[in-house]
């Protein structure tokens, strides 16, 4: 039977805990629990949330499931998939307006790879995009601009700058993900790097890193020593 969450003593309850001891107290289901607010006739929020991390494996596959895949578990329904839709859309600008006010450290930035994990993370097949930065290294526009298979992508150099020379960019990020592998360089992503890196100089705009996401991490060519400041 079902244990409603407002039957349970105050202390214990996710959203009373989050008040006195912080948000970072809280697991991922209880956090996920606060969020959907009710659960179902069968299981409480609480439980509900459990389910879910339990079927999808963690937190990112759910806010990266469909509405046919969530749908599925009794209490989510188009309202509450609306509502993830919309944290997951607040989480991606809370970041992204990090680095429009922040400068990007250019020897480590968490707030960059977690941008472009929040933007790269859920697609399913390789996407490569583009970061413009101002001459302070803050965002100026990010675009995914060229879309391929589960396992590779075509891009066009050309196609690429003429966006940074429309954007006013004084330098650039670079960024494309691994679905389903690892965050490595390949051979071909190494070749296509410094050829766009050639390219940048000619036009006067800096690359600052290519950063390569997957679900097991990330590759930073910069921190590999693979683009050498010129």
């Amino acid at each position: 039977m079902n244990s409603s969450i407002k039957h349970w003593p105050e202390q214990e309850r996710p959203r009373e805990r989050l008040i006195q001891q912080g948000a970072s107290s809280l697991s991922g289901a209880e956090l996920l629990a606060i969020f959907l607010r009710s659960g179902s006739k069968q299981h409480s929020a609480v439980e509900l949330s459990r389910l879910l991390l339990q079927h999808f494996g963690g937190l990112n596959p759910i806010f990266d499931a469909t509405l046919q895949d969530l749908s599925q578990f009794h209490g989510i329904g188009d309202s509450k998939y609306a509502q993830l839709m919309a944290v997951k859309e607040l989480g991606r600008r809370y970041i992204g307006q990090h680095l429009k006010q922040e400068k990007i450290e250019l020897s480590n930035s968490k707030t960059l790879l977690d941008f472009l994990k929040f933007e790269l993370l859920g697609e399913t097949q390789e996407v490569f995009a583009v970061l413009c930065l101002d001459g302070h290294l803050r965002k100026i526009s990010f675009k995914k601009m060229f879309y391929g298979s589960i396992n590779s992508c075509e891009i066009s150099i050309n196609q690429l700058l003429r966006h940074a020379i429309h954007q006013h960019a004084s330098s650039l990020v670079i960024a494309h993900n691994h679905p389903f592998g690892r965050p490595h360089a390949s051979k071909a992503d190494i070749e296509l790097t410094q050829r766009i890196l050639m390219a940048c100089d000619l036009l006067e705009i800096k690359l600052i890193d290519h950063c390569i996401v997957s679900p097991e991490g990330s590759y930073s060519f910069a921190e590999h020593g693979l683009i050498q400041p010129r």
